[in-house]
């Protein structure tokens, strides 16, 4: 394969054959219940040429003939510049494949080795449905040869500056690979349409006497947060991260889980006023959701969304009204539970539109009742009779039909 007729090119891939013992810088095999595509950075770089594309469009093709998952063990340099266009068109024809195989529901996890650069990085490696990194592997578009030189050594350029970047799920340890793999894929594999069972309370169990001991009770620090019943739910659960847009928001906690033997994807809040990436992030693993016909359970706990002028600047509107859509167009069941403070569109924003429950120490309103209160121009000594009128207690929201039930124990 040699379309530009590049002088000493064919004597190049002799070498590294023999080097290699391979016949391109790409081999796939089935593994188990998944089909792995492998690099071998020792074969040109791992460059990818038109050879390459063959290898990669069988081995989806093997996964989409057998329902299978595929695994993208990645360490490349890019596109091969021996091959020239014929090479860079090799991108528009991998991630038709990446998406051809996520049309029909099965998914595709990468895991990025050292390094993964170039086109490969932003089309089999960050297209993935789940993307791993080992630590220290250098992980970008330009790769070391074609950036910036006062950029040569910045931190953006490795796992661990793409995992702070939102851009991957996991840095794991090349021993704990297996393990994590041998997890997530069943996971991954393992769901049916069936709602989300509503997870027991944590908390207290008995009913606010009034509005604002409700809402006293949901900012007790004692109360159960969404790590608690996380924990509590899963029998095993797998963290994903990051809006694939350059942020992170540690106060939204996403991934996949097993609970009574099936998969659930789960987005939760933890009491913290959720940035643009959290609900970025939400509308993200929801998507994932319903390519894979998962259910999803969301945890709700928070004051409300980011209101400074950098969660402005990162669009915190658009991204909030990203996930109403997604929530509204979803075709999975998707199951809520207010599990703290349900402060306003930031809480709203997470919850099912037909599927949601509260617990007893939680609250669900318009706007936390201190910010009520300063919208009507009331003294701040009327906050405790705000509170009782925005009617926010979970007997008042069952009452009004703003949730289905109350959860208990």
């Amino acid at each position: 394969m040699n379309p530009l007729g590049w002088a000493g090119y064919g004597a190049q891939l002799g070498r590294a054959r023999s080097k290699t013992g391979g016949d391109e810088s790409v081999s796939w095999e089935r593994r188990g219940d998944a089909v792995a595509i492998s690099f071998d950075f020792r074969f040109l770089g791992g460059s990818v040429g038109t050879a390459t594309g063959d290898l990669i469009e069988e081995a989806f093709t093997e996964a989409g003939a057998e329902g299978l998952p595929v695994v993208s063990v990645i360490a490349t340099g890019g596109s091969r510049m021996q091959e020239g266009m014929a090479s860079l068109r090799q991108l528009q024809r991998i991630s038709g494949l990446c998406a051809r195989h996520a049309e029909v529901g099965l998914p595709h996890v990468s895991v990025l080795c050292d390094p993964t650069t170039g086109g490969i990085w932003a089309s089999l490696g960050a297209g993935a449905d789940v993307v791993l990194a080992v630590p220290g592997a250098q992980v970008g578009f330009a790769g070391s040869r074609v950036r910036p030189e006062a950029d040569l050594d910045d931190p953006a350029y490795t796992s661990e500056g793409q995992f702070a970047a939102g851009a991957v799920d996991l840095v794991v340890e090349p021993a704990e690979l297996g393990g994590v793999l041998g997890a997530l894929l069943p996971l991954l594999m393992g769901g049916d349409l069936r709602p989300a069972s509503v997870p027991r309370v944590l908390g207290a169990t008995d009913l606010p006497a009034d509005g604002w001991s409700a809402v006293e009770r949901a900012r007790d620090p004692r109360r159960p947060r969404a790590q608690a019943y996380l924990d509590d739910y899963f029998s095993a659960r797998v963290p994903f991260s990051g809006d694939r847009a350059g942020g992170v928001d540690p106060g939204m906690l996403c991934g996949i889980g097993l609970h009574e033997g099936r998969s659930v994807v789960y987005a939760a809040q933890t009491g913290t006023a959720n940035t643009p990436a959290g609900f970025r992030t939400a509308s993200r693993v929801v998507r994932l959701a319903e390519r894979l016909g998962l259910p999803v359970l969301t945890l709700v706990d928070t004051p409300g969304a980011a209101n400074d002028a950098a969660a402005e600047r990162a669009g915190v509107g658009p991204a909030i009204a990203e996930l109403f859509g997604t929530l509204a167009a979803a075709r999975v069941p998707v199951t809520t539970l207010v599990v703290g403070e349900g402060g306003s569109g930031g809480a709203l924003a997470l919850a099912s539109p037909d599927q949601t429950w509260i617990a007893p120490d939680a609250y669900f309103s318009v706007i936390a009742p201190e910010l009520a209160a300063a919208i009507l121009k009331r003294d701040p000594a009327q906050v405790r009779a705000t509170a009782d009128q925005l009617k926010l207690r979970p007997q008042d929201l069952v009452e009004l039909g703003v949730v289905r039930g109350i959860a208990g124990p």
